[in-house]
């Protein structure tokens, strides 16, 4: 499929790495959390714990320091919650529309193109977000969202809406388990083009009938940050 007029705008884009600029791309593994991976069979996925026994396993035997994926992946993982899950398999939300990358608590989270503060929140549903910021980009002529959950609490302290980012600058890290959503430490990052009525929110899993809508309005975010 050709890519739209704003994905390839996002593609002549010079992102900002969203963590330590100093790891390499060598260090960045692959990680498929999909219905489609046979070796989840084995992994109890409503349990962080184990979910990131597997994760850190999987980095730990390709030498890795982040694991990364998630795009358009139709994951088993939200079943754990009623949040998510639904009775109908085509109202029920399993489809990935954010990038995960998947490293320590704690880790630094940097902007990765200049911006405002749009919104933020701590997301507290079983499964959700936990706490989440939401920055606003105006850069030659397109406005457009990024968002970045799972953060830790600290994160939102003394935020006011509308302060300028400058790219590059910190703007948050991650959360514990405890405190992110109960997952394994990662960051959910998204590029959202129109944000709607949302506020420090906004769906990062899709169903079934709603995917042309969120595809489209959520576009791949490794066109702007070229992990591969």
């Amino acid at each position: 499929m050709p890519f739209s007029s704003f994905e390839v705008f996002l593609k002549s884009l010079k992102a900002h790495p969203l963590i330590d600029a100093s790891i390499s791309k060598s260090d960045y593994i692959p990680l498929d959390l999909s219905i489609h991976n046979t070796e989840l069979k084995e992994v109890n996925i409503s349990s962080s714990d184990d979910l990131e026994d597997f994760i850190w396993k999987h980095m730990k035997s390709h030498n890795a320091k982040v694991a990364y994926g998630g795009y358009l992946e139709r994951r088993g993982i939200y079943q754990r919650s009623d949040y998510f899950n639904q009775s109908n398999p085509e109202t029920e939300r399993n489809i990935h529309l954010g990038i995960d990358l998947w490293i320590e608590a704690e880790t630094l989270i940097y902007a990765p193109l200049e911006g405002t503060i749009h919104s933020f929140k701590n997301n507290t549903n079983h499964g959700d977000y936990g706490p989440t910021i939401i920055l606003k980009h105006c850069i030659e002529g397109y406005e457009f969202y990024t968002l970045y959950g799972h953060l830790s609490l600290v994160s939102l302290e003394d935020l006011k809406v509308g302060v300028e980012v400058k790219q590059g600058e910190q703007i948050a890290s991650l959360g514990t388990a405890m405190e992110n959503g109960d997952y394994p430490p990662h960051l959910h990052f998204q590029i959202i083009k129109d944000i709607q009525d949302f506020s420090g929110d906004y769906p990062g899993v899709s169903n079934q009938l709603d995917l042309k809508f969120y595809r489209d309005n959520c576009p791949d975010p490794n066109i702007l940050l070229n992990l591969f």
